[in-house]
C-alpha cells in the first residue's frame, strides 16, 4: 500500500469504534501517526491504538466529549503538543437520534438538541480549533450522511438536518482555508454496518434497497477509503465538494 501520509498527523474524532476506527486503520495504513478522540469506552480506544501501533505508526487515544465545544481547544492542543504538528482532521464523531417525527407528543426533545450539539456545534468547535494549528496544506474532511442531501422516510429531520448544516459549513471553511492550500470535503455515507445502523442494516425492507442501484449497503471500509482519497495528495485541487458513497441511492 502506497505510503502516501509518511509524515502526516491525523486527528480522528469518535474514532475507537465503527468508521472513526476504520478510518484511523485506513490513514495509518497509508503512514499517518494517528490521534482519536473517544468520550466513554478507555479499553476500546487502547485497544484500537494498539492496532495503529502494531502497524509501524505513532497513536494515541485522547478522551474528549464533542458534546461539550470547550473540549476542542484542548483535544487539538494535545494532539499537537504530542505529535509537533498537525495535517489531517477528520470530523466523524456523530449520534443519530432518530425513530419520531416532530409532532410526537413524546418527542424526546434532549435527546435532539443533544445531537445537535455533537453533529454540528461540536464539530463546529473542533474545526476552529484545528484550522488554527492544521498545517498548510492540510485536509479537513466530515463525515456526513446521504440524509444530509435526501430524506426517503420519516423520523430523521434533525439528524438529516445537522448533517445538512455541516454541508453548508464546509464550503464556508473551504472558502475561508483555501489561501493556504488546505482542502474542506464531506463524505456523505448511505447507510453501513455500525452502532447506529445497527437495528436496521441487517434487515432493511425490499422497497428502501431498490433505492439503491447497487443493492447493498456500504461497507466500512468503503468509506474510510473515500475519505482517505480526500486526505490525500491526488484530491488537491477537490475543496467545497460533497462525495456520496451510497450506491446510488436516489430517491
Amino acid at each position: 500500500m502506497s505510503m502516501e501520509f509518511k509524515g502526516k498527523v491525523a486527528l480522528v474524532t469518535g474514532g475507537s469504534r465503527g468508521l472513526g476506527a476504520t478510518t484511523a486503520a485506513a490513514l495509518a495504513a497509508r503512514g499517518a501517526d494517528i490521534a482519536i478522540s473517544y468520550v466513554a469506552s478507555v479499553e476500546k480506544a487502547e485497544a484500537v491504538v494498539r492496532t495503529l501501533e502494531e502497524t509501524g505508526v505513532r497513536a494515541i487515544a485522547i478522551r474528549s466529549d464533542q458534546a461539550d465545544p470547550s473540549a476542542a481547544r484542548p483535544l487539538v492542543d494535545a494532539v499537537v503538543s504530542h505529535f509537533g504538528r498537525l495535517d489531517i482532521l477528520v470530523n466523524n464523531a456523530a449520534i443519530a437520534v432518530q425513530g419520531q417525527t416532530v409532532d410526537d407528543p413524546a418527542l424526546r426533545d434532549e435527546e435532539l438538541d443533544r445531537q445537535w450539539r455533537i453533529n454540528v456545534l461540536g464539530a463546529v468547535a473542533t474545526t476552529r480549533a484545528a484550522a488554527r494549528a492544521l498545517s498548510d496544506g492540510g485536509r479537513i474532511v466530515f463525515v456526513g450522511s446521504g440524509l444530509g442531501s435526501r430524506v426517503p422516510f420519516p423520523g430523521v429531520a434533525d439528524y438529516a438536518g445537522t448533517k445538512a448544516a455541516i454541508v453548508g459549513y464546509a464550503k464556508g471553511v473551504a472558502r475561508d482555508l483555501g489561501p493556504r492550500n488546505i482542502t474542506v470535503n464531506v463524505v456523505q455515507p448511505g447507510i453501513m454496518p455500525t452502532d447506529m445502523a445497527a437495528a436496521v442494516a441487517d434487515n432493511l425492507p425490499e422497497a428502501v434497497m431498490d433505492l439503491h442501484a447497487i443493492r447493498r449497503i456500504a461497507t466500512l471500509d468503503e468509506v474510510a477509503a473515500a475519505v482517505c482519497f480526500l486526505a490525500g495528495p491526488t484530491a488537491d485541487y477537490i475543496t467545497g465538494g460533497v462525495l456520496d458513497v451510497a450506491g446510488g441511492f436516489q430517491i
